[in-house]
């Protein structure tokens, strides 16, 4: 969504128009995004004072990502994780049942059990010296490493700022350790939109504005991409990689011209 539908809280040009055209054309959509930091109520209700209505179904985050990921691979009852992030990472844990642990709460001989089994790592605007602590702590005793995104970027209203892979960074350089990316440009996410689509590769197509997040995740998953030029990358930055987005347009002012010149036969099952 960011960089897509808006720079921090201004929505790009455009963005009313774009849904109401794929309500009116009742083509499904999931918006799937990197930024861990809100939950889909706080998305929901940004879209809203933007003028767009949303559902909770209809949006996917990479915090309920990495939730729904850790709780398809681990007992959530038994499973510890300590949280470097904000509502939007640590409540879809708590909502699969997850224990969270809290700062300096280390497995020690005084102790033990009291760590976390999973350090999750999300864009966090209170991360703290004591936070980086905790998750060296836990990752140095052998806690398992999960990012649910590695973007090192964040585009806004004043323009690109870090983003969670900035946070990644400094733990790697601490541990040694490398995390397991939940979001884009791995295809978990993308799988798991598919899913709540009901749909497949073959008649999705991913929207994004990053080359390395939205596009190469999209060419991992097997779909077709669009890049809009709203964003983080640039049409000049193709030419420099051995992937590239199927289409390539200005903003979601375009897409939308682009989908209303369809035919209702030619847009009929698609999905976004």
């Amino acid at each position: 969504m960011d960089g897509v539908l808006w720079h921090g809280e201004k929505a790009i040009a455009g963005l009313n128009e774009f849904f109401q055209v794929l309500r009116e054309q009742e083509i499904p959509f999931v918006l799937a995004t990197n930024n861990a930091s809100h939950t889909n109520q706080q998305y929901i209700d940004k879209l809203a004072r933007m003028g767009v209505a949303v559902t909770g179904k209809e949006i996917l985050t990479s915090g309920m990502a990495t939730a729904l990921y850790l709780a398809q691979n681990k007992d959530p009852a038994t499973t510890r994780v300590f949280v470097l992030g904000e509502d939007g990472a640590r409540l879809p844990l708590l909502e699969q049942g997850f224990t969270l642990t809290e700062l300096y709460q280390l497995n020690t001989e005084a102790t033990p059990g009291q760590g976390a089994d999973v350090v999750v790592c999300g864009k966090d605007e209170s991360i703290s010296w004591d936070k980086l602590s905790t998750a060296t702590l836990n990752l140095s005793a052998g806690a398992e490493f999960i990012a649910t995104n590695g973007d090192t970027t964040l585009p806004t209203e004043r323009g690109l700022i870090q983003g969670n892979g900035a946070i990644l960074a400094a733990l790697h350089a601490a541990t040694g350790c490398t995390p397991k990316v939940i979001g884009k440009p791995e295809p978990i996410i993308y799988q798991q939109a598919l899913a709540l689509l009901g749909s497949n590769a073959e008649n999705t197509i991913a929207i994004g504005d990053r080359l390395d997040t939205d596009i190469l995740g999209a060419v991992r998953a097997g779909m077709r991409s669009l890049m809009v030029l709203t964003g983080a990358s640039t049409e000049e930055e193709i030419a420099q990689i051995d992937y590239a987005p199927t289409w390539i347009m200005d903003d979601l002012a375009a897409v939308t011209v682009a989908l209303r010149n369809l035919s209702g036969d030619e847009s009929s099952g698609y999905r976004m």
